[in-house]
């Protein structure tokens, strides 16, 4: 049965037991309430003229009770009918705005009409959940596509130097294996950074205690050959910051952090702080570079897959654009904030927010 009729017969039904425990209730007053004498009639001669008849009053009380039961049958049948339909008319919009969205069309919104109620909440929380996956579609779409792009260019200059190589025999090769062994080189960089980014995507990592100060000095050390080839000094302070999270992407966040740090930086004499710290409820690593002067716009798409900046320049060190990208995934992946704000003196600040680990953990 439809959620319509069962609605209609529950409606009926209560209606019918309503109706029932009135006429009882009626009846079981005239039997107690009622004196005798009231239940008398006249009837001429017989025993000084009269006598009781509750029997009687039954025979007249029960058809009438009958009758009043099959109406409101009909009352309680055909009023729970469209009471029922009434109330299920939000539930069937939200089921063809999701009967659209498995179809594929992730643009219609329900926008129900009314007071604020449980289908109206429902209702707006699909919508909200429509735009979040249309967003994230689009997103994801759009990435597929840089995606390819950025793979097919490596692809595409190994062909080229290939059939130069073919058509020159006599050409030096040690120069082209050089660039062959570079492009390959991206090409793994990219590959790697690809399924890293699906990796904390799909939060396929088991969380552990993770103190991100101790996480900030390994990637520093790591770096620290990077920052002095750049003429970069890093400047690491802060405290304990104990989360719960995996320590192997935490120190790929950081390292990339402090690597687009260094490499985005003044081309000499740049500084670099790496500072952690503690708060009530979170833990916060921040990453401060000097640089170029940045606007809010611009900081605001870094986080965009392959998007290096006002200009796309390939360096050696320019990474292959997914480094604030795979930042954003990991620290969602840990129910974390990222937020970047250009340094008025130029250069940018970029803050991580985590949860606090909790004293048991």
């Amino acid at each position: 049965m439809s959620v319509r009729l069962k609605l209609t017969l529950s409606y009926a039904a209560f209606l019918m037991v309503a109706g029932a425990v009135l006429l009882a209730a009626v009846w079981i007053f005239l039997l107690r309430y009622v004196p005798d004498r009231a239940l008398l009639v006249n009837v001429g001669t017989d025993t000084n003229g009269v006598f009781p008849i509750r029997s009687r009053l039954l025979h007249v009380f029960a058809p009438r009770a009958v009758e009043v039961l099959a109406l409101l049958l009909v009352v309680g049948l055909a009023g729970g009918w469209l009471l029922a339909g009434r109330m299920l008319a939000p539930l069937t919009q939200i089921t063809d705005a999701a009967r659209l969205a498995g179809d594929g069309s992730l643009s219609h919104r329900i926008r129900l009409p009314g007071r604020e109620d449980e289908f109206r909440e429902l209702a707006d929380t699909f919508d909200t959940m429509l735009g979040r996956l249309e967003a994230h579609v689009a997103e994801q779409r759009r990435f597929a596509a840089n995606a390819s792009h950025e793979l097919r260019t490596p692809l595409a200059i190994i062909q080229t130097m290939l059939d130069v190589a073919r058509n020159d025999p006599t050409r030096d090769n040690s120069e082209l294996l050089d660039r062959l062994h570079d492009v390959n080189a991206r090409s793994i960089e990219l590959t790697e950074a690809l399924l890293l980014l699906s990796r904390a995507d799909q939060r396929s990592f088991t969380p552990v205690p993770v103190d991100v100060s101790l996480i900030a000095e390994e990637a520093n050390e790591t770096l620290l050959p990077l920052a002095e080839k750049h003429g970069v000094t890093i400047d690491t302070s802060g405290d304990m910051t104990p989360t719960v999270g995996s320590h192997a992407l935490l120190l790929q966040l950081t390292t990339n952090l402090v690597h687009n740090a260094i490499v985005h930086n003044l081309p000499e004499q740049g500084t670099v702080w790496v500072k952690t710290s503690v708060h009530p409820n979170a833990v916060a690593l921040t990453v401060e570079n000097t640089g170029e002067k940045l606007t809010s716009q611009l900081a605001s798409t870094l986080v965009e897959p392959f998007h290096r900046g006002s200009e796309r320049i390939r360096t050696h060190h320019a990474g292959v654009g997914l480094g604030l990208a795979i930042v954003e995934s990991i620290t969602q992946a840990h129910d974390g904030t990222l937020t970047l704000t250009p340094r008025p003196a130029g250069g940018l600040c970029v803050t991580v927010h985590l949860p606090a680990a909790s004293p048991q953990t």
